[in-house]
């Protein structure tokens, strides 16, 4: 494992408002290669795509047609995507939108690792359901826990956007050994805001880990739902901000994690050694 890691992270706009399904994941799709090949000229070692990297966010209007967006994970995407991992020396995560069997539909990120191995998949756990964000027509909740991926640089986690408001499972990373924390999102301005840059810093402060989080930009036609204000950013394990992208711009945005700050951080506070499983029963019991 590197004792440093070169983290990046794409915010993208929309590509095209109009036409099929297969024709807007495509302009999506071609529209990151520039900056996937930028970020392995960069040197980036582990690289983060936005939540449903390959489309719109789609989820302000319950429409079937976006079911055909879909796909097996590990697919054509992850398999489009692998021979630039294989290229650059890079691991990439990799988020799109999964079918694992017809009508049973996941919003799932992939990790490739530096040498092209499909090392696993995350699926997002927490799913809303509120005016502007019918993801619950969309998405079955995740089922596969909190796993993370050992790859040639980090031991690397994923929780997908609403999942970060959630300290459970981010604290479920940490104790399954992530170092890096990818969570890819599309989250436009309204009360999300505020707690953009305070809930993921607090994840990284409470768990000891970096934290990279990821957004998208611009409005989306035809729904029009608000504007997505980008500021993806790193943070390390005192929250601190490594790197942050513009509210407005597509752009590749990297920062240099020193890991071993990871075991520095975790000397001072020791919130591992100090954490009381036996106390938290009330955590996982449904309310009445």
């Amino acid at each position: 494992m590197a004792k440093s890691v070169k983290v990046g992270l794409i915010q993208a706009r929309n590509a095209r408002a109009e036409g099929t399904v297969r024709e807007i994941q495509e302009a999506m799709f071609e529209k990151h290669l520039p900056f996937i090949d930028q970020a392995g000229k960069a040197g980036v070692q582990i690289l983060g795509l936005q939540e449903i990297f390959n489309g719109p966010y789609f989820c302000p209007a319950q429409t079937p047609n976006w079911y055909d967006a879909a796909e097996p994970v590990p697919g054509p995407t992850v398999e489009r995507l692998i021979p630039y991992a294989r290229k650059y020396q890079m691991v990439m995560v990799i988020p799109v939108y999964e079918r694992e069997m017809a009508g049973v539909y996941y919003n799932t990120a992939a990790v490739v690792d530096a040498d092209g191995t499909y090392l696993g998949k995350y699926r997002k756990t927490h799913i809303p359901q509120t005016a502007g964000f019918w993801e619950k027509y969309y998405f079955k909740p995740g089922n596969l826990g909190y796993p993370t991926f050992r790859t040639a640089y980090a031991q690397v986690g994923v929780y997908i956007c609403y999942d970060r408001h959630f300290p459970e499972g981010a604290r479920a990373l940490g104790l399954h050994g992530a170092e890096v924390v990818f969570n890819p999102s599309a989250t436009v301005a309204g009360l999300s805001r505020h707690l953009w840059k305070l809930e993921q810093p607090a994840h990284a402060v409470a768990n000891g880990y970096f934290v990279a989080a990821s957004n998208r930009v611009g409005t989306e036609a035809p729904w029009n739902i608000g504007n997505f204000y980008g500021t993806s950013y790193i943070v390390d394990p005192r929250g601190n901000f490594l790197a942050t992208a513009s509210e407005d711009r597509d752009e590749l945005v990297t920062a240099d994690c020193n890991l071993e700050m990871i075991e520095e951080v975790r000397r001072v506070w020791q919130f591992y050694r100090d954490r009381r499983p036996d106390a938290y029963g009330d955590l996982v019991r449904d309310l009445p």
